[in-house]
């Protein structure tokens, strides 16, 4: 089927003819920097619409006379949505084009933007936070295949690192801003601020992001897509991959939906502007995800998991001091531990992955998304009950997990080791 009958651009995602791997971008080669740059900002955007609300959580609640727990579903709802999508998501990517489903997704994405400011109510929010999570899951997975296909395997870590990065800073310009915004006019015109933000981003982007030449349209057919999912379930590698970043994300998730409420709260009582720019230590996540290619190059994949959960883990516990020096450097712990995490892991699925990549991709994105929902909603009812303790208690856990899983991975691979030179 040609690409005008399937409704894909011909000039944009056309199959192409069979070419060396030598063609694929890697650093300073044609097109390498307009594509980080494009998926940098594609990753900014996704992370300032998807957590838009995340630190005007008080304000909202006291806006609508909720609940930490009640409002936190403004942040669940759109990281749920997104997890339940990003797997069809991927498979119209499969037919249609990486970049083609990502223009889309960012558009329409942004369009709901705009409605989001003018919720009448927590329950309207919420269904318009679903309706532009769902709309997003076209972004992440269709972004990691379109790298998988396109750069160098050797470089493949790296390349992924920067649209990670590009994550962390939309999550702290998103913060950030609404913040200071906030405390000036209220939420409803913060979340407009960031709606504009993502508009920019998306029209960059666009113009930005080299043509795919490596990309062959796939089927559409729902027996292939399921017999590809199962395979991608059936492979212990990529579901140990899915877990940790799931339990990465619950981490993340629970710590930042519920830190503005810690910091509003005494004995530290911090206005809404200052509690925004404690977000900036999302510029020690853009670090340490850019450099996650590094970091593998000298611990390995397992290594690197093993220092990220246990960066994490220390962070997480000197979160629970009365200083807010030492918070703060917690939080600096857990960002940089977190992210390097998902980087290693979300590139780790993209190089396993040698066939229906944006399935295996997808799979990963719902899982870490999962995290990210489950975070938000339990983080909220363990400090609802417990305090900061009772969030850092599910943090704690999630870590061991992160430790647990990556052992088995070790274990798995001396067996393998072993019956090789049996």
């Amino acid at each position: 089927m040609s690409p005008a009958s399937t409704g894909a651009s011909a000039v944009v995602d056309a199959a192409p003819s069979v070419s060396s791997p030598d063609s694929r971008m890697a650093p300073g080669g044609p097109g390498y920097r307009r594509m980080s740059l494009a998926l940098f900002l594609a990753g900014v955007a996704t992370f300032a619409l998807l957590y838009s609300t995340q630190a005007l959580l008080p304000l909202i609640s006291g806006d609508f006379g909720v609940a930490a727990s009640d409002a936190s579903w403004t942040v669940a709802a759109a990281t749920g949505g997104l997890a339940l999508f990003v797997l069809p998501m991927s498979a119209l990517s499969e037919r249609y084009g990486r970049r083609t489903v990502m223009t889309a997704s960012l558009a329409v994405a942004v369009t709901v933007g705009v409605l989001v400011p003018l919720a009448p109510s927590l329950g309207a929010l919420v269904v318009l936070r679903a309706v532009q999570g769902a709309a997003l899951a076209g972004l992440p997975a269709s972004a990691t295949a379109y790298l998988a296909e396109e750069v160098r395997p050797k470089a493949l870590v790296t390349a992924i690192g920067l649209f990670v990065a590009g994550n962390s800073v939309g999550g702290m310009s998103g913060r950030v801003i609404t913040g200071w915004v906030a405390q000036e006019w209220g939420w409803r015109a913060a979340v407009a601020a960031i709606g504009v933000l993502a508009v920019g981003c998306a029209v960059a982007f666009r113009l930005l992001l080299p043509a795919p030449r490596h990309f062959t349209p796939g089927s559409l057919r729902p027996g292939d897509l399921v017999r590809t999912v199962r395979g991608h379930l059936s492979d212990p590698l990529l579901c140990r991959l899915y877990a940790i970043g799931a339990l990465f994300m619950t981490v993340f998730g629970g710590v930042y939906t519920v830190i503005g409420y810690r910091l509003t709260e005494a004995p530290f009582s911090l206005p809404q502007g200052v509690v925004g720019s404690v977000f900036l230590v999302y510029l020690v996540g853009t670090v340490s995800a850019s450099t996650a290619g590094r970091l593998v190059g000298r611990l390995g994949r397992r290594g690197s998991l093993y220092l990220a959960g246990g960066t994490t883990a220390a962070g997480l516990l000197l979160s629970l001091a009365g200083s807010l020096a030492l918070v703060l450097l917690g939080l600096v712990l857990i960002t940089a531990g977190f992210f390097a995490g998902h980087a290693v892991a979300s590139s780790a699925v993209g190089r396993t992955a040698t066939t229906g990549r944006a399935q295996a991709a997808a799979l990963y994105q719902s899982a870490y998304y999962i995290g990210s929902s489950a975070g938000s909603t339990v983080g909220a009812l363990a400090f609802h009950t417990g305090g900061w303790a009772g969030t850092v208690g599910v943090g704690l856990l999630a870590v061991i997990g992160v430790v647990a899983i990556t052992l088995l991975g070790t274990r798995a691979a001396r067996r393998e080791t072993v019956v090789a030179t049996a």
